[in-house]
């Protein structure tokens, strides 16, 4: 059996359909280990329209692979620390990924494909109305042919 490259994302009221990115193997293989992960995510300081899970000094022993400054809308990225804390980053538009120390770049392992046209108003709800549960699940074929449909 072969795992599955896909991912559902709840977060707040809204769900979404995201895939692994091959460029990033080593990210993609430590965050399968996490699965399923829960958090809270809050809006980003620093960095424009996205949305963050702060990890402190976590140190995952990745490499940067597949980083970027300037992530879409609909990516996901893995900071593993170094100038700033380590953190996910969930952009929902215009991203200039970024600290107090300045820009920085982080591993794009994840892209949503399926829920985009619900990033601005789940970016909005945890700007205006504070930190949301997000949950990340390995998506299995029933699953993900639901939210391909939704």
């Amino acid at each position: 059996m072969t795992e599955s490259n896909f991912v559902t994302i709840t977060a707040g009221p809204y769900q979404f359909l995201a895939t692994f990115e091959s460029a990033a193997p080593k990210t993609v293989e430590l965050f399968r280990t996490l699965l399923p992960y829960k958090q809270k995510i809050i809006h980003v300081r620093w960095s424009g329209e996205g949305m963050w899970i702060p990890l402190g000094e976590t140190d995952f022993g990745v490499p940067f692979e597949n980083h970027t400054a300037h992530p879409a809308a609909g990516q996901i990225l893995l900071y593993p620390g170094g100038f700033s804390e380590t953190e996910f980053l969930f952009c929902y538009g215009g991203v200039s990924f970024a600290s107090k120390m300045g820009s920085l770049a982080a591993n794009h392992f994840l892209t949503i494909v399926e829920g985009n046209e619900n990033l601005r108003a789940l970016g909005e709800l945890v700007l205006w109305k504070g930190a949301q549960d997000v949950l990340f699940e390995i998506a299995d074929e029933e699953r993900r042919k639901t939210l391909a449909r939704l």
